[in-house]
Parts: structure tokens; C-alpha cells; sequence
């Protein structure tokens, strides 16, 4: 069994799917590839802003977007933001210790047992919540600590 759970933030996933991307494209379908391998839980909120990204920027046709992520819905476990949460959440954007959206992602990720958010939006090696944050990109495509956790953190369960 793994030791580490990751989560995905919602630029991942749009990155998987968005060509235009470059270097982050390829890096972000490399995440996505791996990510049914180990450990790695989505949060419905994710899911749910992928879907509203895609469509809004036309990458992907509705149905199409809505077909992806009910495919993610069924491969991966999926952590529900509660109640809690949201006042984890509110909290830290009244406080202004960051936006609320970002807040909530990271308050659901700790309730669902993340070790590590993937993600280029919220300053990487920052630790919020116990829950580390790692930015997989670089202008090469994936940093070696995005690669290790990938390919070493193999999920049996």
C-alpha cells in the first residue's frame, strides 16, 4: 500500500486535454496516466470546475467534457467537500489567507487523507492543512519530485 494519497487540481485535468498547453499538456496526461496507479483521490469540486473549464473555453464539446468526467468519477475515489470544509474554507478567505475556492480544495483534500495536492496555483512547498502542495510542472514537463511520487508511490487498494 502506498503511503502518500494525492489529489489533482482542476488545471491538471485541463491540461490533460488542452493541446495547446505545450510542455504541460504532455506532463499532465503523463499525471493522468499514472494517477489510476496509485493513491490518488479526486475532489468532486475538481471534477466539477474541469467540467466548466472545458466547456467554457471550448476545448472540449459538452458531452465530450461530461463523458471525461464521469470516467474519472468512476476510476478514481472521489472526496465530497463537507460541511466542515466549507468553514475551513471561509475561514481562510475571510483571514485572507487565500481565495476561498483554494481553500476549499485544500480543506477537502486534508478531510479525504491527501498527503499532497498537484497543482501550479498555490505556491509549491507550501503546506496548508498538513496537506503539501507540489507544482509537477517545469519547462521540461514534470519535476523529478512529481516524477518520484508518481512512480514510486504504487497504490495497491
Amino acid at each position: 500500500m502506498s503511503d502518500k494519497r494525492i489529489t489533482l487540481d482542476t488545471n491538471i485535468l485541463v491540461y490533460a486535454l488542452d493541446r495547446a498547453a505545450g510542455v504541460r499538456h504532455v506532463a499532465a496526461r503523463q499525471i493522468i496516466a499514472w494517477a489510476p496507479y496509485v493513491d490518488c483521490w479526486l475532489t468532486l469540486q475538481a471534477i466539477s470546475e474541469f467540467f466548466s473549464v472545458v466547456t467554457r473555453k471550448r476545448l472540449l464539446p459538452a458531452a465530450q467534457a461530461a463523458d471525461q468526467a464521469r470516467d474519472w468519477l468512476t476510476i478514481f475515489p472521489i472526496i465530497v467537500a463537507s460541511g466542515s470544509a466549507v468553514q475551513k474554507a471561509l475561514g481562510s478567505a475571510v483571514s485572507g489567507q487565500m481565495a476561498y475556492w483554494d481553500a476549499l480544495l485544500v480543506a477537502t483534500a486534508a478531510e479525504g487523507g491527501c498527503d499532497t495536492i498537484l497543482t501550479e496555483d498555490l505556491g509549491s512547498g507550501r503546506v496548508m492543512l498538513g496537506v503539501s502542495v507540489l507544482n509537477p510542472f517545469n519547462d521540461d514537463g514534470l519535476v523529478p519530485d512529481a516524477q518520484a511520487l508518481l512512480a514510486n508511490n504504487r497504490y495497491s487498494g
